[in-house]
């Protein structure tokens, strides 16, 4: 009978407890848990997952806490929670959390709290209370704890001997006067930066990764055991000495503003980052740091630094030495451009710097600037002897129109192409304009070939030049004489969008029109346009007919003669008629004829689809054929366009626009520039790498005139087929600053609709059809629209919807009468459907 008696007691007590109602005076504590939920991330009973590598536990699955509804936390609610965030919620008290007991991750950062008991949660992995008014904390009994976040606090003191699970601990931005890691064998990452240490004691911490105690007042620190730390931040202290010889690991190491006579790090060669300025160092082996990209050596007592071969250096900061020499040569593998910060100056006694050929002019630039151009040269011979230069070769490239020999009274060849070989390594530059080319060339023998485009229309002479430096005398001059073979007309023009092309706003176009062929030719370029929506504003060059079209005559166009024609369309805006909004897409056709026969017609046409913005990137890249391109393309010319805008605040007296081209997708030996904003040279090194090179144009600022733009053509490969898609960017780089990189320009060869992916009409209905004015277009399955096109009967797209997740419609008013086609691009594939606008 006792038996049955102190069973039933038992369950009679055991429900009291479950159904005990937790006191938790704080309001906005207490919403924050009654508000879990399984859609939100405060709580959770699944047991956390430790993360090792970021120090963090996570779930898959949340909960309610309040499970009964009845608007209270019981005990037997709070006991099962194992996750629990109640961050940024204004709690000023987490009395009543004492019965969360099961806790092992709690995040209570950025409230209010000044008190914290966290003594019972013996379970506990994860704890972050930083950002809060904590004066004290008492952790000791947290044997599991594994990350420890309590930073940005009021600590006075902090006890975490006998933890030793502890991985992560950040206790940065308290008042710590001292701070006892003994024994935490396990610990990996330490933050305890801006405190009041005067000591820190990290000898027995053998796994550490990362140490972080800068802005501190620590004399010393023994971290020469420390042979799997990665990442070291001990600045602003008052250390004397730091060794780091042995820290093989090592990544990142910043000692800055501290008193370190010596510093050792001959043998990092994983070091990627190393600041150590503001010190008393007076040498830096930094020779197998390989992977270095920053170094901040400033304020030191360095008399010479060795960066040679660093192929990843980025950032070189090393003013206020006493160096008396700097080498900075990259062993070729980088153009001076790779650099995006330099700086040596205030260093009296620097009389040489050795740099990469290609770099000399930037480096004189900087010593000219820092005011050492009276006693310091740059070269590219290591020889610590300077005085050393490369070799020129000179000259300039003229027709023999007349076939009565070249002189300077004959027109000059603008931009040609000369390929460079020394027999093993090759490139190409394109000279200027003018007709002038220089090469720069290293000692050895080098062959020198002019490329002209279309070969069979002219003979060069001589075929090539080889020259043999030291041999002969630098600058060497070889002029080159072209005359034409046979009678070649040959005429080509494009359309250059100088504007980009916003509702209601003026745009700027060039017609630019060559004669690439061998004899001299007179006709008419016309330009086409939609005048629903585009009005003439203005052009350069008299027109010779308004009717449908504009037109202007030419006469006496030269053999290589290029000219072009500025012409300004003002678009109309979404409050006109027709309307035109972003997306819309503008379609003008170009035209060059003359009373010979062309011997390549097809240049002779050229049709621009520009799409209509809102807003843009001031530095981009076009593919002037649009997005979609015709199959008959392939194995044929397609044209960029690159624009780039000033946007400091200080003219720019350089700029080079890098291209990398895609080898398995253009022919870069047909690379040709068409037109650009100034004068320029085009350098083709590496296989691959173009670059156009703008030196001493002073490009401003202010906006009317800060913006310049270089345009090319090329051959895609013949070998590509339809459903190819080939892609083009740019870093365009002022005064060989970090670069800007432009978009991708990605078109695609198709037919205009390609082929369907899936039957339109079992995923979508399309009304009205035939439509007035707004054309819906709505799911009838599950499917997610990434972009709407809409084409007309010859194909061309009229207008675009690059992002149209949440597009119902589309306003075809201002379409013309006829048949069109729109173009669903979705997560299941592309289909389209025709229509009919009234």
């Amino acid at each position: 009978m006792k038996k049955i008696y102190f069973l039933f007691f038992g369950l009679c007590f055991f429900n009291v407890l479950s159904a005990q109602i937790v006191n938790i005076p704080d309001a906005k504590f207490k919403a924050k848990l009654l508000s879990a939920s399984s859609s939100n991330r405060i709580a959770s009973n699944q047991t956390p997952v430790y993360n090792s590598q970021t120090y963090n536990s996570t779930v898959s699955v949340y909960n309610p806490i309040d499970k009964n509804g009845d608007g209270e936390i019981q005990v037997s609610e709070a006991s099962v929670i194992k996750y629990l965030d109640v961050n940024s919620s204004e709690i000023a008290s987490l009395k009543g959390i004492n019965y969360f007991t099961n806790l092992q991750f709690l995040d209570c950062s950025s409230n209010r709290l000044n008190t914290l008991d966290v003594s019972g949660f013996a379970n506990l992995k994860t704890l972050n209370c930083s950002y809060n008014q904590l004066p004290s904390l008492n952790v000791s009994s947290l044997i599991n704890l594994q990350t420890l976040m309590c930073f940005s606090n009021q600590l006075l003191s902090l006890n975490v001997r006998g933890l030793i699970n502890l991985q992560y601990l950040k206790c940065s931005g308290n008042q710590l006067s001292s701070l006892n890691v003994s024994g935490l064998i396990n610990l990996k990452y330490l933050v305890c930066e801006s405190n009041q240490l005067s000591s820190l004691d990290v000898s027995e911490l053998i796994n550490l990764e990362g140490l972080y105690c800068s802005k501190n007042k620590i004399p010393n620190l023994n971290v020469s055991g420390l042979t799997n730390l990665k990442f070291l931040n001990c600045l602003d202290n008052q250390l004397s000495s730091l060794n780091v010889s042995e820290l093989t690991n090592l990544i990142h190491l910043y000692c800055d503003n501290n008193q370190i006579s010596s510093l050792d790090v001959s043998r990092l060669t994983n070091l990627q980052n190393l600041y150590c300025t503001n010190n008393q160092i007076p040498s830096l082996d930094v020779s197998k740091s390989h992977e270095l990209q920053e170094l901040f050596c400033g304020f030191n007592q360095l008399t010479s630094l060795n960066v040679n071969g660093l192929s990843n250096l980025r950032y070189l900061f090393c003013p206020s030495n006493q160096l008396t020499s700097l080498l900075i040569k990259k062993n070729n593998k980088n153009w001076l451009t790779d650099w995006v910060d330099l700086h040596f100056e205030n260093n009296p006694n620097l009389v040489y710097i050795c740099s990469d050929e290609k770099d000399t002019a930037f480096v004189q630039t900087l010593i000219n600037n820092y005011g050492l151009d009276s006693f310091c040269t740059v070269n590219n011979y290591c020889s610590f002897t300077p005085g050393g230069s490369f070799y020129t070769i000179n000259g300039t490239s003229t027709i023999d129109e007349n076939n009565n020999g070249c002189s300077v009274n004959n027109l000059v060849y603008p931009n040609l192409k000369f390929t460079i070989t020394d027999g093993t390594n090759s490139g190409s530059l394109i000279s200027q304009e003018s007709g002038v080319y220089s090469i720069p060339v290293q000692a050895g023998i080098h062959t020198i070939t002019p490329q002209i485009e279309n070969p069979s229309y002219f003979n060069v002479s001589p075929v090539s030049v080889t020259i043999d430096f030291p041999t002969q005398s630098s600058p060497f001059i070889q002029d080159f004489c072209i005359t034409p073979n046979g009678t070649n007309p040959d005429l080509e023009i494009s359309i250059l969008p100088i504007d980009r092309a916003r509702p209601g706003f003026d745009i700027s176009y060039k017609l630019v029109y060559k004669n690439k062929g061998n004899t001299t030719q007179s006709g008419t370029v016309n330009l086409t346009f939609d005048d629903s929506i585009l009005d003439l504003v203005s052009s350069n060059t008299t027109i010779s007919s308004q009717t449908n079209k504009l037109s202007w005559n030419f006469a006496n166009l030269k053999p290589f003669e290029t000219k072009e024609i500025l012409v300004v369309l003002n678009l109309n805006g979404p409050t006109e008629t027709p309307a035109v909004n972003n997306g819309d897409v503008l379609n003008s056709t170009a035209t060059i004829v003359s009373l010979a026969t062309d011997k390549t017609p097809n240049d002779n046409v050229f049709k621009l689809n520009q799409v209509v913005v809102n807003s843009f990137d001031p530095n981009d890249k076009t593919c002037l054929e649009g997005s979609i391109i015709t199959p008959s393309l392939i194995g044929e010319y397609v044209h960029y366009m690159i624009r780039f805008e000033n946007r400091g605040t200080y003219s720019a007296q350089n700029i080079v626009v890098k291209d990398m081209i895609d080898l398995s997708k253009f022919d870069i030996s047909t690379l040709i520039p068409t037109s650009s904003s100034h004068s320029f040279v085009t350098k083709i090194s590496e296989g691959n790498k173009v670059e156009f090179i703008f030196e001493n144009i002073n490009l401003p600022f202010d906006d009317a005139n800060n913006d310049g733009y270089i345009a090319f053509k090329i051959k895609t490969l013949p070998a590509l087929k339809v459903g190819d898609s080939f892609t083009n960017e740019a870093n365009i780089y002022f005064d060989y600053n970090f670069p800007i990189l432009t978009n991708k320009a990605t078109s695609k060869f198709q037919t205009t609709l390609g082929t369907p992916d899936f039957e339109f009409s079992n995923y979508f209905t399309l009304y009205p059809n035939p439509v007035n004015d707004v054309l819906n277009i709505n799911a009838v399955q599950a499917i997610e629209i990434q972009s709407l096109a809409i084409y007309d009967i010859l194909g061309q797209l009229v207008i675009a919807v690059p992002n149209a997740k949440s597009v119902s419609n589309i306003d075809v008013s201002k379409l013309r009468t006829g048949t069109y086609f729109i173009k669903v691009k979705s997560d299941k594939g592309s289909s389209s459907m025709k229509f009919i606008k009234k």
